[in-house]
């Protein structure tokens, strides 16, 4: 078993889209910016993951406030944040149903025009992943009561709709421990525009699956899994040159293609791949 998984909700990595033509803004924000939460993820080595989805709360910048004063301590001070309910049907999530463009609409409130300085996701304690058909715990830390912080720096214009969608990084936030067998979540979470750049395509044959796809930059990775019909995305890259790697199953040549560049605010489409057979 692997000991991460990669993308957790490709798959808790935040997006924060950001759609800006006023002429598909609604007729009534009245002075408001609206922001819709997302989830998306993408599947790793388990069968299942399953997390309790409570809340998420925001927190806007308090330009009044200097960075040390004690009302601007955000574990402690949770007047200054607004809670956006959830608004599925049910608290739990298989995250690995949010594969490929798939995502989750967790809850969409009104804001005031301004900053928002950071947003928490809330779970519960209901948390748990199913490999083989066996069910294990997910072991959740102390400060998840407070909800997993996620700073975002972003400016909301009055009379905007906003799509932020929350990216959790499996590969590093899914731990399986040495000794004791116990599977921990330590939450990695990141936010980004929904238009930011980003690199797509489609990989074949499907008998290749599960397909790992990792972006590389440097000492930055990336990594999500290629949907049922082979398509994959990642988003949220910065602009650079990088390194798309490959890896199928075992009965196929895993493949990395050097070289590929993305510009500010652009997806970078790659040509189809078509994976090859391992030749004995």
């Amino acid at each position: 078993m692997k000991k991460y998984i990669s993308y957790f909700l490709s798959a808790l990595t935040v997006i924060f889209a950001a759609s800006c033509n006023t002429d598909d803004s609604p007729d009534d924000l009245q002075g408001k910016a609206r922001v819709n939460f997302f989830l998306v993820d993408a599947p790793g080595d388990f069968d299942e993951v399953w997390v309790e989805v409570l809340a998420v709360r925001l927190k806007m910048d308090d330009n009044s406030l200097d960075d040390d004063d004690t009302q601007g301590d955000d574990d402690d001070n949770y007047d200054s944040w607004q809670e956006v309910s959830y608004e599925g049907e049910t608290q739990m999530v298989n995250l690995l149903d949010l594969t490929g463009a798939n995502s989750l609409l967790l809850g969409t409130e009104d804001f005031d025009e301004g900053e928002i300085d950071q947003i928490r996701l809330i779970l519960g304690t209901n948390n748990y992943v199913v490999k083989d058909g066996v069910e294990s715990d997910l072991k959740t830390p102390s400060a998840q009561q407070s909800g997993l912080k996620i700073k975002i720096d972003q400016e909301l214009e009055a009379g905007q709709t906003y799509d932020l969608i929350i990216d959790f990084d499996v590969a590093k936030s899914i731990v399986v421990a040495g000794n004791s067998g116990n599977i921990n979540l330590k939450p990695v979470l990141r936010a980004y525009l929904q238009e930011a750049a980003g690199i797509s395509g489609q990989i074949m044959p499907l008998e290749a699956q599960m397909i790992e796809v990792t972006a590389m930059d440097g000492d930055d990775t990336y990594t999500t899994y290629v949907d049922e019909n082979g398509n994959f995305k990642i988003q949220g890259l910065d602009a650079g040159t990088y390194s798309l790697v490959i890896t199928p199953n075992e009965l196929y040549v895993p493949v990395q293609i050097d070289g590929i560049m993305v510009e500010d605010g652009e997806m970078t489409v790659v040509e189809p791949i078509t994976l090859e057979l391992v030749t004995e």
